[in-house]
């Protein structure tokens, strides 16, 4: 019998996604949950990682591909709530003699948080794939520690700037470039991949991966004792994602996030966030290839040894 001796604790952000799933409005199955309140998804996913807090929890992937592979004991679904593609998330001081990609090398450049953040992931393996950039010729500066303690960085890896701000860094002639969700409101810092947004969409039409960010993640305690609970999770998930897509063809009271979404839905399909393993099988076997070539984990794993065994045919 399907049946829950208490709520499910889970920690999700609030996006208009997550909305539907939040405020009730969808029906969740089986399934009985606790939603609880966190700052951010940042903070929720580090409490996850360290401390198992939740019973579910969205999860950057790339933090989640590390924490697999130090033992943690979550388990994912193929449900992906964020995405976005990354050719923005490289930035340079106009002031230096910095033109072009390749010029990043033999340089010290500032990773926004941790090494093993997801867009920073995504950013340095487009500049590595795209560009042509020897990204082990550079080194790396995270203003953070890494939501896995466990994690130990390669070689070219400092964590010298570890509690700086990405303003100080730049101002201070530190860096003179920088990869992340940096947040500087400055003329003098700007992309270094020009017309950003056009290059993901021509990287996505040529190569067909339109990029993951962040799932949703269960601990392997409630799968072991409730099997059913990924499956149901997904399908609490599509719920959600269906009334939001609904909503968004209506196209009434859109947030900036709402009309980005339609933004992408005209280049990458009807459906901004595709569920399932298979319609996500290049972008996650692409994040996990950098995640290996950029040594935040050891060796790669398959999709079907990252995601709950019932949900992996489910789309």
């Amino acid at each position: 019998m399907l049946r829950l001796a208490r709520p499910l604790t889970i920690a999700v952000a609030n996006y208009g996604l997550t909305r539907p799933l939040k405020d009730g409005s969808i029906p969740c199955g089986h399934l009985r949950l606790e939603h609880v309140t966190i700052d951010s998804a940042v903070a929720g996913m580090r409490r996850m990682v360290r401390d198992l807090e939740f019973d579910i929890c969205e999860m950057a992937f790339t933090t989640y591909l590390c924490a697999k592979a130090y033992g943690r004991p979550i388990t994912a679904i193929p449900v992906f709530i964020t995405r976005n593609f990354h050719h923005w998330a490289t930035f340079y001081n106009v002031k230096s003699d910095i033109e072009e990609p390749k010029d990043l090398e033999h340089r010290v450049v500032a990773v926004n948080r941790g090494y093993t953040v997801t867009t920073g992931t995504w950013a340095r393996g487009i500049l590595q794939s795209e560009y042509g950039v020897d990204l082990r010729k550079i080194l790396w500066a995270p203003t953070n520690d890494e939501h896995v303690a466990e994690f130990r960085a390669p070689a070219n890896v400092d964590y010298r700037f570890q509690g700086k701000t990405m303003a100080e860094l730049f101002a201070s002639g530190a860096i003179d470039a920088a990869v992340g969700d940096i947040k500087i409101n400055s003329p003098g810092i700007k992309p270094l991949i020009p017309n950003a947004t056009e290059a993901g969409f021509k990287y996505f039409r040529k190569t067909g991966i339109y990029p993951i960010n962040h799932t949703v993640v269960i601990a392997d305690a409630v799968l072991e004792a409730h099997p059913w609970v990924a499956e149901e999770l997904f399908l609490a998930f599509s719920a959600a994602k269906c009334a939001y897509l609904a909503r968004l063809r209506a196209g009434t009271e859109l947030t900036a996030a709402d009309h980005a979404a339609v933004e992408l839905s005209r280049v990458v399909g009807d459906d901004p966030f595709p569920f399932g393993v298979e319609a996500n099988r290049k972008p996650v076997e692409t994040l996990v290839r950098f995640a290996v070539d950029q040594q935040i984990i050891p060796k790669p794993y398959a999709p079907k040894d990252l995601f709950a065994p019932s949900t992996l045919n489910l789309e």
